[in-house]
C-alpha cells in the first residue's frame, strides 16, 4: 500500500485521525485511573487504621510498620467525632510537596493533576484527603510518594495506546477495504472506460453506461457519458465535412474551368448588337468572375480557414446596390420582396470587396427566401454608418423571424439554417469572413416583426497586419 494512493492516503488519514481521537481520550482515562489509585489507596490505608484499632495494644507496634507498607502510605490520620487521631505514622523521607482533596475534585483540576503528576519525574511526598467509606469517620487523610503512582499512570497509558493503535489498524483495514469496495473499484472502471474510449473516441461502443450506485459517481459517469457522446458527434460531423470538403473541391475544379469557358463567351456578350445585352454583360462577366474566385478559394478548403483579406477602400454603396440588383433578378419570380437601401452615397470603407460582397449576399438571400417563404410581401433594407472606430452595416427585414432552434445553431454549418433544406453554411461563411476583417456579425433581433443583423469591421489595420502579415494591407 503507498502513500500515493488514494486507499494509502486514507488509511494513513484513518490511523492518525483515530489516534487523535484516543489521545483526547487518554488525559480523561488516566485522570480517572490516578483518582481510583488514590482512593484505592485511601481504602487500604482505612483498612489497615481499624485493623490496627482491632488489635491489643501489644500486638499494635508489630503491625504498623506491616500494615503501612501494605497499604502503600506513610501515616494515617482519621477523624472522628470532630477529633483528629494519628492512627498509622511513620518516619515521611522528606517535605509534603502537595496536598490533594478528592472530596471536591473537579474534572478539570483532576486532569491537570495527573498531567503535572507525569510531568514531574522526582519521587515527591503527598498528602491525600478522602471520605471513609461505610460512614467509618468524617475524613481519612494519608501521606504517599507519588513515584508508584506515576509508574502505574505510565503503564496504563501505555497500554492504552497500544489498545488504541490495534484499533486503529484495524478499523484503517476495514475502511480501506469499504473504499476500495464503494469508491475505487467504480473509479478504476471509470479509468478503463476513459482509455478504452481514447483508443477509438468515434466508436460509440465504448462510451460508458452510467449505473455506479454512489451518487457522485454516477453524476460523474452521466457527465463523462454526456461528453462522450458530444465529442463522438461532433468527431462523426468533421469527419462528414472533411468528405465534403474533398467533395467540393473536387467539384469546384472542374466547375472553375466550366466556368473560365463561360466567361469568356461572356466577355463576347459586350459585343453584341442587342444594347439591353450590352448593358447586362459587365454584371453577367462579374458573376462569372465572383464564381471562378470562389471556386478557386473553394480548393484551400483543406486549410479549415478562408483567405486572408485583401483590403481596398471603395464606395458601400454602390456594392450595395450590386447586391440588391442581383437579389432583386433572383426574386422576379415571386416578386413579393421589396430592396431598400439606406447607405450614404459618399460613404467609404476599407475592406476585401469580394468577401463583403459575399456576406451582404448571403444575408440578403436569406431575408429574400424568408418573406418569400412566409407567402406575404415584406421588405429588405442594407443600411450603415460610420463612427471614429469602425463602419457598421445593417441588414434587415420585415420576415416572419426566425425559429428558436434557428437562433440557438445560427453560426454552426448544418445546424442553424431556418429553411427546409438549407445547409447553414451561408451564415457561417458570413461570421467566418467577418471575423477575418477583426469584426463581428450578431443577430440583433428576431421577432414576428422580422430580423435584424449587424456588422462592425473596426477602421484599425494594424490588427491584420499582425494577423496576415502584408496580404492585409
Amino acid at each position: 500500500m503507498r502513500l500515493n494512493t488514494i486507499s494509502g492516503r486514507f488509511a494513513a488519514l484513518t490511523i492518525i485521525f483515530v489516534m487523535l481521537a484516543e489521545l483526547f481520550i487518554l488525559l480523561p482515562a488516566l485522570s480517572s485511573f490516578r483518582l481510583d489509585y488514590l482512593e484505592s489507596r485511601l481504602e487500604r490505608a482505612q483498612i489497615a487504621s481499624l485493623a490496627l484499632l482491632a488489635t491489643d495494644e501489644s500486638l499494635a507496634s508489630d503491625l504498623e510498620s506491616e500494615l503501612l507498607q501494605n497499604a502503600g502510605v506513610f501515616n494515617v490520620v482519621l477523624r472522628r467525632n470532630d477529633i483528629r487521631q494519628l492512627v498509622l505514622s511513620s518516619p515521611i523521607p522528606g517535605p509534603v510537596s502537595a496536598t490533594y482533596d478528592l472530596r471536591d475534585a473537579g474534572v478539570m483540576n483532576s486532569i491537570d493533576d495527573a498531567v503535572g503528576t507525569l510531568m514531574n519525574k522526582e519521587n515527591q511526598v503527598i498528602r491525600v484527603i478522602g471520605s471513609p467509606v461505610n460512614q467509618a469517620g468524617q475524613l481519612i487523610e494519608i501521606t504517599m510518594q507519588t513515584a508508584p503512582l506515576r509508574a502505574g499512570m505510565i503503564e496504563y497509558g501505555l497500554r492504552l495506546l497500544a489498545i488504541s493503535a490495534a484499533f486503529s489498524i484495524l478499523t484503517a483495514i476495514l475502511l480501506n477495504l469499504a473504499v476500495q469496495r464503494l469508491v475505487l473499484v467504480p473509479i478504476r472502471r471509470v479509468i478503463s472506460h476513459m482509455s478504452a474510449y481514447a483508443s477509438a473516441p468515434e466508436d460509440p461502443r465504448h462510451i460508458i453506461i452510467p449505473d455506479a450506485r454512489l451518487a457522485e459517481l454516477r453524476n460523474a459517469e452521466s457527465a463523462l457519458e454526456a461528453m462522450q457522446k458530444t465529442v463522438t458527434s461532433s468527431l462523426k460531423q468533421k469527419e462528414r465535412m472533411a468528405q465534403l470538403g474533398q467533395a467540393v473541391a473536387k467539384i469546384s475544379h472542374d466547375l472553375r474551368n466550366i466556368l473560365t469557358t463561360s466567361q469568356i463567351f461572356a466577355d463576347r456578350l459586350e459585343d453584341s448588337a442587342d444594347p439591353k445585352v450590352r448593358r447586362a454583360a459587365p454584371k453577367l462577366v462579374n458573376s462569372i468572375t465572383r464564381a471562378v474566385n470562389l471556386c478557386e478559394t473553394t480548393l484551400a478548403f483543406g486549410k479549415a480557414e478562408e483567405p486572408a483579406p485583401t483590403l481596398s477602400r471603395f464606395n458601400l454603396s454602390q456594392l450595395a446596390i450590386e447586391v440588391i440588383e442581383a437579389e432583386t433578378l433572383a426574386g422576379e419570380a415571386a416578386g413579393k420582396v421589396d430592396f431598400l437601401s439606406d447607405i450614404p452615397a459618399s460613404l467609404i470603407i476599407r475592406a476585401d470587396r469580394d468577401q463583403l460582397y459575399r456576406v451582404l449576399t448571403n444575408l440578403a438571400r436569406n431575408a429574400r427566401q424568408a418573406i418569400e417563404g412566409a407567402g406575404a410581401p415584406g421588405t429588405v433594407e442594407i443600411g450603415a454608418g460610420e463612427s471614429d472606430s469602425e463602419w457598421w452595416i445593417r441588414v434587415g427585414d420585415t420576415g416572419p423571424g426566425l425559429p428558436e432552434k434557428a437562433r440557438e445553431y445560427l453560426f454552426k454549418p448544418f445546424t442553424g439554417s431556418a429553411r427546409k433544406g438549407g445547409t447553414g453554411l451561408g451564415l457561417t461563411i458570413a461570421a467566418d469572413l467577418i471575423r477575418g476583417h477583426g469584426g463581428s456579425l450578431n443577430l440583433i433581433r428576431s421577432d414576428e416583426e422580422g430580423s435584424e443583423f449587424m456588422i462592425h469591421i473596426p477602421r484599425d489595420v494594424n490588427a491584420f497586419a499582425a494577423r496576415y502579415g502584408n496580404a492585409a494591407r
